[in-house]
Parts: structure tokens; sequence; C-alpha cells
């Protein structure tokens, strides 16, 4: 087999970690996401059969009988790029998992698809259970408890996008008045605003709404910041001035 016939564009990459930058967590439980960047990367790579059946014509080599046209050594390389590749993909999924999930679902000897069915049994398993927890996180989420807007927005887009996973859908409308009620005192305008548009606004544009409204804050308060350091350098400077005017 010539050099050209071995190369393979999964033995290409070098770090993962810029095609996934995700690293899989239960705390966080972000698998839909990793899992779709996981195929997408496999398929771009022509490995995705590694991690789940394949649905077209392709095989793995190991399941090809020899042929008087295909000699045993073919055979014997064939099966050596497949073990290659697979050793490949289980890399993959040991390098964009936490510590935890790698103690837990490590094996000797396991392939790429035993590892990954292995992950999608701890996170898929028990749907009705993950459910009610979801649904709690959901609906006592509150912006409060984040630094920013795009935080708490994440927040709340993550935990519907897990609900639909575990087959307890979030409609859009929902998730919008979700976001405004648990909006903190300063985002009350923008709020009521967006609570009474009829229709309701899709959740991006809610979004937008909130980090402009954000950035309009955070601009007033530098500007009443510079006010005060200005009355107080005046002070300094002349504080008879200030006295003179109080009155």
């Amino acid at each position: 087999m010539s050099q050209s016939e071995t190369f393979h564009p999964a033995l290409a990459v070098s770090n993962i970690k810029n095609h996934i930058p995700i690293i899989l967590e239960m705390e966080t439980v972000q698998y839909s996401t990793w899992a779709e960047l996981f195929k997408v990367h496999t398929r771009s790579n022509k490995v995705l059969h590694h991690i789940l059946p394949s649905t077209t014509k392709e095989k793995t080599p190991s399941a090809s009988p020899v042929t008087k046209e295909q000699p045993a050594t073919q055979e014997v390389e064939d099966e050596d790029m497949w073990a290659t590749l697979d050793a490949t993909v289980l890399s993959w999924i040991y390098s964009t998992i936490s510590n935890d999930l790698l103690h837990t679902i490590i094996e000797p000897d396991a392939t790429a698809m035993e590892a990954w069915n292995r992950l999608r049994d701890i996170f898929q398993d028990n749907k009705h259970s993950r459910a009610v927890t979801l649904e709690h996180d959901f609906s006592t989420t509150r912006m409060e408890n984040f630094s920013n807007a795009s935080a708490y927005c994440q927040r709340l887009k993550s935990l519907a996008d897990q609900l639909k996973n575990v087959g307890a859908p979030v409609s859009e409308s929902r998730l919008v008045l979700q976001l405004v009620s648990g909006l903190t005192a300063p985002y009350r305008g923008v709020g009521t605003m967006i609570r009474q548009s009829n229709p309701l606004p899709p959740f991006y544009q809610a979004r937008s709404m909130l980090t402009l409204e954000e950035s309009g804050l955070a601009k007033e308060a530098t500007m009443n910041s510079e006010s005060v350091m200005v009355t107080a350098v005046n002070h300094d400077e002349n504080p008879s001035f200030v006295t003179s005017h109080s009155g």
C-alpha cells in the first residue's frame, strides 16, 4: 500500500482541543453540545463510524473477507489502520472529558464506540429524573447569580437544550418569559418592553435587547463616576467655592 493510500486525515489532527474546545464535565452538563461538536469533527475526518454504527456502504476493514484479488497482507494492513484510527478517536474522547468522567468510563482495551456509548448512557439514562432536576434549575435561574447578561442568557439556553435532550422541550415563548421573570431591578424596563410585545420576540432578539441595556447601564455608571470624580477634584482644589455655594 502506497503512502498516499495509507494517509488518513484523522491522523493529521495534532490538538483535538482546537476543534472541540469544550471539556465535558458531569457538573456543567454540556453533553449535547460536546457530542454534536464531536460528531461534526469525526465526520469531517472520516471516522464517524468509530463512534456510531455505519449507515452507509462503508465497513470497517476487518469485516471484509479476504479474496483472491486481496492478499492476506492487505487485510492485516487494513486491520492495523482501523486499530490506529480507533485509538486516535478514543484519545480524542479521553482528551475532551474531565478526570472524573475519564476514571468512570475508562476500561482496558476499550474501543472508541464503547467509550462513546458509556458517556451517552451516563448523560441520557434516567431521563425523567434528570428532567425534574433540570426543570427546577430552569425555573429558578435568576440574573442576580450571574456576572453579566450574556452569562445569564447562556445558562437559560443551555438548560432549555438539556430539557429538550431528555424529552421535555421548552417552547420559545416560555424561554423568553423565563428570561424576563429572572431579571434584576435595573432591567425591569426592558423586561416590561419584552413582555408586552405581541408577539413575543424570539430568544436571540430578547438576549440582544438585554445586552444593549447592559451596555447602556455601564456607560451611565461610568458617566456618574466621572461626574463624582470631577466634583471631588473641584472640592480639593477650591473648597471655599464649594462652601460658598453649598446653600
